[in-house]
């Protein structure tokens, strides 16, 4: 009877400690995949594909360093708009830049290039928007970000913007690697101090 109790009371507490690591965990997960953040840290930015392939972010594995990659890629368009569009065209993975999407990148950052640059850390409207180097971003989701199967929305802050700015993503499941599909978050933000008549 003694072998018999002491059987039951280690398989309860077996029993016990696997309830407790599988609520533990399904406790970690619900806060994984709502509302977390990725931060990169990019020493120079890239100008050209070549310089953005051999960055480690460039294995596009996860919607986040893709979506940091878009942010990087579209600083080069003040100086370089075709060698950004064709680090673009590496980022939209099996589609490329349509001629709207080309014309929409223009009319957004022409004479506003600042606007990239806003999106990492240290960069303000009364800086003129020059960011700390190294250059560090951030990604975000929201509980919504990957609602829809091989689809995501992940957001980026601006420095000159209340609200995080959305970028959509798309995942080709034979490689596991996440594309550009959409760039959103071109929106105009405070325009620098230096420029602002009212300031």
């Amino acid at each position: 009877m003694g072998l018999f109790d002491s059987l039951m009371k280690s398989a309860e507490h077996a029993v016990k400690r696997e309830t407790a690591k599988a609520v533990n965990n399904a406790v970690q997960s619900v806060g994984k995949g709502k509302n977390h953040t990725e931060s990169f840290t990019f020493a120079v930015l890239p100008n050209s594909v070549q310089e953005l392939q051999a960055m480690p972010e460039a294995s596009l594995d996860s919607a986040f360093k893709t979506t940091a990659l878009t942010i990087a890629v579209l600083c080069a368009y003040e100086n370089n708009p075709e060698g950004c569009i064709e680090m673009l065209n590496f980022l939209k993975g099996p589609a490329e830049v349509s001629t709207y999407e080309k014309g929409f990148i223009k009319e957004r950052l022409n004479g506003k290039f600042y606007k990239t640059f806003s999106f990492f850390e240290g960069a303000t409207p009364e800086n003129g928007y020059k960011p700390n180097t190294p250059y560090v971003i951030k990604v975000s989701e929201n509980p919504y970000s990957f609602d829809d199967e091989n689809w995501a929305t992940l957001y980026v802050t601006s420095g000159g913007a209340d609200n995080p700015r959305p970028i959509k993503l798309r995942k080709k499941p034979s490689t596991g690697q996440w594309f550009l599909n959409d760039i959103q978050c071109l929106a105009d933000i405070r325009v620098p101090v230096e420029e602002d008549p009212w300031a």
